[in-house]
């Protein structure tokens, strides 16, 4: 094998169109990955704004494109890639799911547009992410670790409402480039926001954009190390020539294209498949981002654990992701009760 071959298929650099996506989903990735790279800080409206990516999941009654998680999963692959914070997977993909699931026209109505627009930012608080309790129409309790959000929608006695929680705390975390933040809410108004009983069907849709995010991240350490591969030489010769480090980046390739994989599956799934797809997209995805950053350390040597150098960022986040919906093991354990195990 020789190094070049190492680089993944498809990229827009390559020359070769992307037999994974459509024609308009692979524009998509072009625009999304031009712009994160001409405009690094941009803000979430701008971004959000200028590529209407944050309503591509919402009805086109509401001002976004009626898209699905195929095309929410594109952009994640690139937010991913890049390491953005931008709210992607709290707004565009949760709340907009939730909402749409939810089935409730008077929330759509009133939170779709400006999430469409890109002038409000969500988040979901799933059963199990934080304990709350819900009477008289007020919500009480605390979530102490949330994807942020300026609307938080809560999952709770079955039933998902929208509430202004009484205090939000923001995470000082390993992985800073994903805020997180800890609502409380001390018997503040909850407003009726949907039916609660989509609320695995909201998580699984979490769980395969994560996954994309993750093969962007993980795609993103093997174009790292390929490329230090080819530039660094030892003995008068490129350190990707030895046999060790060869080998090494080819089982890195087959790593991420087999994440690859298993994420566009759990983004392309039907409704009734979705549940084990992304059981699937979730144990394995997480897995293999945090070996691609890993392995993206060993190949930069003394470079891979500075500071300056951009590694040990993808390290982090691999590592805080792979908890994000739960561990690996934890989708596994769902993929054995599936399959009646």
């Amino acid at each position: 094998m020789h190094l070049d071959d190492a680089a993944p298929a498809g990229s827009p650099a390559d020359g070769f169109p992307d037999l994974n996506l459509s024609e308009d989903q692979a524009a998509l990735r072009d625009a999304v990955r031009s712009f994160l790279s001409g405009h690094p800080d941009a803000p979430w409206g701008r971004f959000a704004g200028e590529l209407g990516v944050a309503g591509l999941a919402v009805p086109e009654e509401y001002g976004g494109a009626g898209c699905g998680t195929a095309e929410l999963a594109v952009v994640a692959e690139e937010l991913g890639r890049a390491l953005s914070p931008h709210p992607h997977l709290a707004t565009a993909v949760l709340a907009v799911e939730a909402l749409r699931a939810g089935g409730d026209a008077e929330a759509m109505e009133r939170l779709l547009p400006g999430i469409a627009g890109g002038f409000r930012t969500a988040t979901v608080l799933l059963p199990g992410d934080a304990e709350l309790t819900l009477g008289g129409g007020r919500l009480t309790g605390t979530a102490p670790c949330a994807l942020d959000g300026e609307v938080v929608l809560a999952f709770v006695g079955g039933e998902l409402v929208e509430a202004v929680p009484s205090a939000r705390t923001p995470l000082v975390t390993l992985d800073g480039t994903r805020p997180l933040t800890a609502f409380a809410f001390d018997a503040v108004p909850a407003r009726p926001a949907g039916d609660g009983a989509a609320a695995g069907r909201v998580r699984d849709a979490g769980v395969a954009c994560l996954a994309a995010e993750q093969v962007g991240g993980a795609s993103a350490c093997l174009e790292a190390a390929v490329a230090h591969a080819l530039r660094r030489h030892q003995f008068g010769r490129p350190i990707g020539s030895f046999q060790a480090v060869k080998h090494k980046l080819a089982d890195l390739l087959l790593l991420v294209e087999s994440a690859r994989s298993a994420a566009l599956a759990a983004a392309r799934a039907l409704p009734a498949e979705l549940p084990v797809a992304a059981a699937i997209a979730g144990s394995y995805c997480g897995e293999a981002y945090l070996a691609a950053a890993g392995e993206n350390i060993q190949i930069h040597g003394g470079t891979g654990i500075t500071w300056e150098h951009s590694a040990h960022r993808y390290f982090k986040r691999a590592t805080s992701d792979a908890q994000l919906f739960g561990p690996p093991h934890a989708h596994r354990a769902r993929l054995a009760a599936a399959a009646g195990l």
